[in-house]
C-alpha cells in the first residue's frame, strides 16, 4: 500500500479533493491531504494544514491572511509547498501526488511538483492544461488533464474527470512499485554510466547510429528531442551531476533563440556541460533551420525567406549567412565556457537531411559562415574536427562517438545511483 499526496486549496475545493482521496483509497492506497488555501476555512479537515506548509518555506501564514491579498497567499505557498513534498517524497512517506485546481491551485500544484525528481508521479487536473502549460510543467513529467468544466462543486463531468485522474495517479503509483520489486537485485540495469544526447527528424540517423556505438561501450543513452523544453530539460538533467557525457549533435535550438523561432532553449543552452566539466561532443546539427508553427505562422517579416514544410504544423525557415556567422560565434562562446574535454565536430557537406546538396536549404555560404565563425572564436585548445561528409554519414556518427569514449577516457564517468 503506497500513499499518495493530495494537495489543492482546501478553502475553496476542499469536496473536489475529498472525492479524489476517496477514489483513491478504494483502489487501496492511502492518501495524505495537504491544505495550500488560507484565506477562509478549509471544507476538509487536512493531514497537514496550510500553516503547517507555510512553515516549511518559512512563511508567516497569518500575516499573510491579515492582508487578504490571494496573489501574495498564492506565491508564498507556491514558494513553500515545493519544500515540503520534497521533504516527505526524500522520506518515503509520499509515493505520488494529484492536485486539481484554477490558475492558483494549478501554480500551487505544479510548483510543488516540479520540486520532484523525475519518475515521480504527478498529476495536475486544471483548468488550464489545455493552452500553454509550459510555465507550469517546465522541465519535469508532471501529467497535465484538463478538468473541461470549472473546479467547482461535484457534477456529471467533474465527477468523472475526477474518477479518471484519480485512477491514472494509482495506475502510475502501482506500476513504479510494481517496476521496483521486479527489478533484479543487483540493481545492473540502472548502473551503466548515462550518456545524453540531443536530436532532432533530420539528423535522427547520426544520433541512432552514434548510440549504438556508445551502447555497445556500455553506457545509457537517453536522447532528447531539440524542441526548446527538450534542451532546458537535458540541461537540467546534465546540471544534476548524473551525466557521464553529453553527445550535443543537434544544437538548433540556438537558431530559434538568436532568430526568433519557437523552438528556443533560453540563452543558457550549452552551458551546463561546460560549466560542470562534463566530457561532451559539440555539433552544428540543423543549426541551417528556424522553426514556426502552420505557414500562416511565420512572422511577415520572413515573407522573403526560404521557407520548408516540414509536416502541417512544423515550418521551417533557412538560416541566412549572416545569422550563421552569428551562431558560429554563440556556439563558440558557449563551448569556451568548458571546465572538462570538449570536441567539436564538423559535417562539412551538410548539416541536416534537408541541406544536402540538391536539398531545400542547401547553401554552402551560409554553411562556410558558420564554420568559420565557430573555429575563428573557439578557444585554441579545443579540438575540431572537419570529416568531408554529411552530419547524417556513418562515418560522421562513428567520429562522434569515438571523441566522446576518448572525452570519456579522461575523466572518471557519473553513473545512475
Amino acid at each position: 500500500m503506497k500513499t499518495i499526496a493530495v494537495i489543492g486549496t482546501f478553502d475553496t475545493k476542499g469536496a473536489e479533493h475529498a472525492f479524489v482521496a476517496e477514489i483513491i483509497r478504494g483502489a487501496g492506497h492511502q492518501t495524505l491531504l495537504i491544505d495550500v488555501g488560507g484565506l477562509r476555512e478549509p471544507q476538509v479537515t487536512p493531514d497537514i494544514s496550510s500553516e503547517e506548509v507555510a512553515a516549511a518555506g518559512g512563511i508567516d501564514l497569518p500575516v499573510l491572511v491579515l492582508k487578504a491579498d490571494r496573489g501574495a497567499m498564492i506565491a508564498a505557498l507556491a514558494q513553500a509547498a515545493p519544500a515540503l513534498l520534497l521533504r516527505l517524497a526524500a522520506r518515503g512517506k509520499i509515493h505520488g501526488v494529484i492536485a486539481l485546481g484554477g490558475t492558483g491551485g494549478t501554480a500551487i500544484g505544479t510548483a510543488a511538483m516540479r520540486a520532484l525528481p523525475l519518475g515521480f508521479p504527478k498529476v495536475m487536473v486544471s483548468t488550464v492544461a489545455s493552452g500553454n502549460v509550459a510555465p507550469y510543467v517546465g522541465v519535469k513529467d508532471i501529467v497535465m488533464i484538463p478538468s473541461i468544466v470549472d473546479i467547482a462543486g461535484l457534477n456529471r463531468l467533474s465527477r468523472q474527470i475526477f474518477i479518471q485522474a484519480a485512477g491514472a495517479i494509482c495506475g502510475m503509483v502501482s506500476a513504479v512499485a510494481k517496476a521496483a520489486a521486479s527489478a533484479p537485485a543487483s540493481g545492473a540495469a540502472t548502473t551503466k554510466p548515462l550518456i545524453v544526447a540531443s536530436m532532432f527528424g533530420n539528423t535522427t540517423k547520426a544520433v541512432e547510429r552514434a548510440r549504438a556505438v556508445l551502447e555497445s561501450a556500455g553506457y545509457e543513452v537517453l536522447v532528447f528531442h531539440a524542441t526548446g523544453t527538450g534542451g532546458r530539460t537535458m540541461e537540467s538533467l546534465i546540471e544534476t551531476g548524473l551525466v557521464a557525457g553529453v553527445l550535443d549533435l543537434t544544437t538548433t535550438e540556438w537558431a530559434d533563440e538568436l532568430v526568433g523561432g519557437v523552438f528556443s532553449a533560453g540563452p543558457s543552452r550549452l552551458e551546463a556541460a561546460a560549466r560542470h566539466g562534463v566530457p561532451a561532443i559539440i555539433a552544428p546539427g540543423c543549426l541551417d533551420m528556424v522553426n514556426f508553427g502552420a505557414p500562416d505562422s511565420v512572422p511577415a517579416k520572413f515573407a522573403r525567406r526560404i521557407l520548408y514544410q516540414h509536416n502541417p504544423q512544423v515550418t521551417l525557415m533557412r538560416t541566412t549567412p549572416a545569422e550563421c556567422a552569428e551562431l558560429g560565434r554563440i556556439i563558440a562562446e558557449k563551448v569556451n565556457l568548458s571546465t572538462g574535454p570538449v570536441t567539436v565536430l564538423l559535417p562539412l557537406r551538410a548539416i541536416s537531411v534537408i541541406s544536402e546538396p540538391g536539398g531545400a536549404f542547401h547553401d554552402p555560404a551560409a554553411d562556410a559562415a558558420l564554420f568559420g565563425a565557430l573555429k575563428e572564436n573557439l578557444r585554441r585548445d579545443i579540438p575540431v574536427v572537419e570529416l568531408d561528409c554529411t552530419i547524417n554519414a556513418p562515418e560522421f556518427a562513428e567520429a562522434c562517438a569515438g571523441e566522446l569514449l576518448a572525452n570519456l577516457a579522461q575523466k572518471p564517468a557519473a553513473i545512475l545511483p
